[in-house]
């Protein structure tokens, strides 16, 4: 439980620098690949929050809660990888235009 713990503030942690960094980016495409590996982050935190709160309550509607938590998150992390995929082409170009 301690580990999950950890990973659910290194997720946050994550979560919260890549913000900060889409915040301070300037081109368009490396913007939305910052945000996909927000979301990526984000995803994580909550299907761990979900995982988490399995092993503190063990009743039926901390269960469904749970399994909500996680499938959303396992949602958000999927939708995040597709556009990490998509867009890191994208920003790799943009780059090397602008360093041009």
């Amino acid at each position: 439980m301690t580990v999950l713990v950890f990973l659910i503030i290194i997720s946050l942690s994550f979560y919260v620098f890549y913000k900060v960094k889409y915040f301070r980016s300037k081109l368009p495409a490396e913007k939305k690949w910052i945000s996909s590996k927000s979301g990526i982050a984000l995803g994580c935190f909550i299907a761990l929050f979900g995982v988490n709160q399995l092993f503190i309550h063990l009743s039926t509607i901390s269960i469904i809660v749970s399994v909500v938590f996680i499938l959303v998150g396992g949602i958000n992390i999927l939708g995040g990888i597709k556009s990490y995929k998509f867009y890191l082409p994208l920003a790799i170009q943009e780059t090397e235009q602008n360093l041009k």
